[in-house]
């Protein structure tokens, strides 16, 4: 199923605490989002924190105002292209075992497991949120979501740039603010197609009525762990998820060590589990990676160019 979202569908689904880390602002500043628009608002706002922080605060409002000016000209040129599919899928020890057709032959998706327990005392991978082989089959879903951009209009100018003297840097700030924005955006429509699966799609939980921060503060029932996170460190995955989903048909192709083009792209698993979360698979010591190696058809050599 592909969906497409433009940047006006997506404005209230992008979760600015990410976008103020990647600029180092201190999440405390983040609070600017939840102002009203109006300059005395933001003044007030500003006025809230000790002399010694309202220099930050106002870089914060400044990046943020920045920011909805350069939202406003990706929005001519710019949409969000989504891929979900769900399949039949068990688990058997730490591989998912996906069935995209009627055949009993299974494609096998290899996890990675902790070796460092974790809190609960558990090592745990992906794989064991998902109902045993042999037991009545699980769904999974496999997903991708990527920034399509076409040429912007002629009218369209360079109108974000910080205060400074050479045009090279303001062009290396402009620049980056659009990456970190678009980067953003993937997310953004990863979130929203998330949402629309577990409601109605999949429709596992129909009656799910969350707030904007609640679903920051993933308060659903389920996880997304996407490729290159901590729950699924080895990019080359995409490789393997590539053919079960048509990453051509939202504009992704893959290097040759599996990372995706455009950059302001994710892909990865959705798992319904209400027992599912996230954790991190951490340092990969030389048995796992051996075992890895194997289920994965590579050699040890060439899986430690994905996995370390």
């Amino acid at each position: 199923m592909l969906l497409t979202y433009s940047v006006s569908d997506l404005l209230s689904y992008i979760n600015w605490a990410y976008f103020f880390h990647a600029w180092s602002i201190p999440p405390r500043f983040g609070g600017i989002v939840n102002v009203h628009g109006c300059d005395t608002c933001r003044r007030g706002w500003v006025e809230t924190f000790s002399e010694k922080d309202r220099g930050q605060a106002k870089e914060a409002l400044s990046l943020y105002l920045d920011a909805q000016r350069e939202l406003s000209l990706l929005s001519s040129h710019v949409s969000v292209c989504c891929a979900v599919e769900l399949y039949p899928a068990c688990s058997r020890e730490d591989d998912i075992l996906v069935f995209p057709t009627s055949s009993d032959e299974p494609f096998v998706l290899p996890m990675l497991r902790q070796q460092t327990p974790g809190d609960d005392g558990f090592c745990l991978s992906l794989s064991d949120f998902l109902r045993d082989e042999g037991e009545t089959k699980d769904k999974i879903g496999i997903f991708a979501s990527s920034v399509n951009e076409e040429p912007p209009p002629v009218s369209a100018s360079k109108s974000v740039r910080p205060n400074v003297g050479q045009s090279q840097s303001a062009d290396a700030y402009h620049a980056l603010m659009r990456q970190t924005l678009k980067d953003r955006l993937a997310e953004a429509g990863a979130e929203r197609l998330h949402e629309e699966v577990r409601k109605k799609i999949w429709g596992y939980s129909p009656d799910e009525n969350l707030t904007m921060d609640e679903l920051h503060a993933e308060h659903y029932q389920g996880i997304r762990p996407a490729v290159g996170y901590p729950c699924l460190p080895d990019v080359s995955l995409n490789f393997l998820l590539s053919r079960l989903i048509d990453f051509d048909a939202v504009g992704i192709s893959l290097t040759e060590h599996g990372m995706m083009m455009p950059h302001a792209s994710v892909s990865g698993l959705m798992i319904s589990s209400a027992d599912a979360r996230y954790f991190s698979v951490g340092h990969v010591q030389d048995d796992q990676l051996l075992d890895y190696a194997r289920r994965r058809g590579m050699s040890a050599e060439e899986m430690r160019k994905y996995v370390r």
